[in-house]
């Protein structure tokens, strides 16, 4: 199995998340409110909440090529965000991406997703795929500069805990496919 640990683009470096990265994630982007809005994982609110994430990215790797990644800029070494690999399959997975609100309108979501679109070619997906909340235009807009497709309108398929609990809401569903 390839395992795709470390990947570098033009300003970014993005690498598979380790345990003493747990405060970096929280304090950055996991425990803001503001950033977490549209996710479909609750906020953290505490610093457990982020290490059980980093347990779940360990399971997330045992069980495939890549998981989740961790975002820095190569330049500072900053953290800036997060994006990755959810395989259901070895030729469909998904992804998704979230930034810290210092990094936000800078570029860099298309640029993490178009290192995660090129990293599901090289493992083999058929078929990536990311959803998004019909009201969260930034996020609908990186999915489009980044080649994906907009499918259409998943009624009532994910929960996003940060805006409603236990509410089942609407999604924008976005594909690339790999060309034969």
């Amino acid at each position: 199995m390839n395992r795709a640990k470390n990947i570098g683009t033009e300003r970014l470096l993005l690498r598979r998340p380790v345990a003493d990265d747990a405060r970096d994630i929280f304090e950055r982007y996991a425990g803001d409110e503001d950033v977490c809005r549209y996710l479909a994982w609750p906020r953290h609110t505490s610093i457990a909440d982020t290490r059980q994430f980093l347990e779940f990215c360990d399971h997330e790797w045992a069980r495939a090529a890549a998981g989740p990644y961790l975002i820095f800029e190569k330049d500072t070494g900053t953290l800036v965000g997060s994006t990755g690999l959810a395989f259901e399959t070895p030729y469909r997975a998904s992804t998704g991406y979230v930034f810290a609100r210092d990094a936000w309108g800078r570029g860099y979501a298309t640029e993490a997703l178009l290192s995660m679109r090129a990293l599901a070619g090289e493992l083999g997906v058929q078929r990536l795929y990311a959803a998004c909340h019909p009201a969260h235009d930034p996020s609908r807009r990186v999915l489009e500069k980044a080649g994906f497709q907009r499918e259409g309108t998943l009624r009532r398929f994910s929960e996003f805990p940060n805006l409603a609990q236990g509410v089942a809401m609407d999604v924008v569903c976005y594909s690339w496919v790999k060309e034969a």
